[in-house]
């Protein structure tokens, strides 16, 4: 049985956030009218949102951002909502004191992206500017926490309705700019890297690129046949994304034209699944975009629609456009670099409503909560795993889905990233406890 809402007005804002929460998150099929006769006369699961209650339904008082169009500068003020975050409180009328599906619909939007805000050196959306960042509940997924307390306040009218809703997921996006960190480079390459290994005193990299230039040692970065058996032997998805560009000075991949380097990226889509890394040049030019897809269908001889940006930048919503523009339709950028947390609020995928044009669009978005750069911020180990053991715990209570990030450098056992194998088979092993 569908879950009937009533609302003066159905705009395509409020259509969409009640399928992301009602459909994808909470499993409860979900309609929509505007017709109050309509409303009354439907004998099953329903409730009002809209100004004021019709009788004596059940009832959410709404908040303007559903019916709005456009942008505006709204002031939000955090409060507590049965221990936790909430805002645009509503009154105490209302089935629900605070309107979780505006502030749903404000997270998941990134309506705060649109407004006017100081960028990074990067050109990325800095944690400061966010509310959840200005109001610390950046690391609680707090829509997916609204949804189940949202289903909880329905069942206690409608027990009839099913227990059954989203399954907690794991996916391990293993993101690779840069194959290898000494072969296949050719001569000039080569010789370029080992004079600023000299002119740094890195004599240590110094000797290991002999090593490997003379095939006595295994190139640090190549980690991939390690990560596939521990994957085999803790069966938790894993997801890789190349870097196809040309090089620049914030791209340095292989050149696409190396053999051993196009056939690793064979071999691995044989065995997982593997989507495209878009360069960070690319990210603002569509023809360079498409040439790197271009490249990667080439390699794999089959279409791509999952990437990921690099540098973890997002400029929304001209990134997400261009890649509908080609037919690229899951993304996996949201979350930061800098920080640990959810910066659309929630772990689930959910598809991208562009505030520009008002509609929903096909491009589904897996946001990550925990990236490595993040994470290396946490210098003890032990603070490190507990961490992340946290944030996965949350995301379990709430029956969600867990991304990490992390490159293949990170378990290249070089200089400060010795002992982070150890912590990736931690986290494994949790995943599949």
């Amino acid at each position: 049985m569908s879950l009937l809402v009533y609302s003066h007005k159905i705009t395509p804002r409020l259509v969409y956030i009640f399928r992301q929460i009602c459909v994808r998150i909470l499993n409860v099929p979900v309609e929509f009218t505007a017709q109050a006769e309509d409303f009354i006369a439907y004998d099953g699961l329903k409730f009002s949102y809209t100004k004021q209650p019709l009788g004596n339904e059940l009832f959410v008082k709404c908040h303007e951002l559903l019916f709005d169009r456009g942008i505006s500068d709204i002031e939000i003020y955090v409060d507590d909502w049965g221990g936790s975050p909430c805002f645009f409180p509503v009154g105490e009328k209302s089935l629900l004191p605070f309107d979780i599906f505006a502030a749903s619909f404000y997270l998941l939007s990134r309506y705060e992206e649109y407004l006017p805000h100081v960028k990074d050196e990067f050109g990325r959306f800095q944690v400061g500017d966010s509310v959840a960042g200005k109001n610390n509940f950046l690391e609680i997924p707090v829509v997916d926490i609204w949804a189940r307390k949202f289903k909880e306040v329905l069942q206690a009218k409608y027990p009839e309705i099913s227990d059954a809703g989203s399954k907690f997921k794991a996916i391990c996006i293993l993101d690779v700019p840069e194959a290898y960190v000494y072969r296949c480079k050719g001569v000039v390459r080569n010789l370029i890297e080992i004079s600023k290994n000299i002119y740094q005193l890195k004599f240590n990299h110094l000797w290991r690129r002999m090593l490997v230039l003379l095939r006595l040692r295994n190139d640090p970065y190549n980690i991939y046949d390690w990560i596939l058996r521990e994957h085999e032997k803790y069966p938790v998805e894993i997801r890789f994304f190349f870097l196809l560009s040309d090089i620049s000075s914030y791209d340095k991949n292989l050149s696409i034209n190396e053999p051993k380097f196009r056939l690793l990226i064979k071999d691995l889509a044989d065995k997982a699944s593997v989507g495209l890394k878009i360069s960070f040049l690319a990210q603002n030019d569509a023809y360079k975009m498409r040439k790197e897809k271009e490249r990667l269908e080439n390699i794999i001889h089959r279409k791509t629609d999952r990437v990921r940006q690099s540098f973890t930048k997002l400029n929304l919503p001209e990134t997400y456009r261009k890649l509908i523009e080609l037919e690229i339709y899951e993304d996996y950028t949201m979350g930061y670099a800098t920080h640990l947390g959810f910066r659309a609020g929630t772990s689930f995928p959910f598809y991208f409503y562009d505030l520009g044009y008002e509609i929903q669009t096909p491009l589904k978005v897996f946001p990550s909560c925990a990236l490595d750069a993040a994470l290396r911020k946490i210098e003890n180990i032990s603070e490190r795993n507990q961490k992340l053991t946290s944030l996965l715990d949350i995301v379990k209570a709430n029956h969600g889905t867990f991304i990490t990030v992390f490159h293949n450098y990170t378990f290249s056992q070089m200089d400060s990233w010795r002992g982070w194998r150890a912590t990736y088979i931690k986290l494994l092993k949790q995943l599949c406890s």
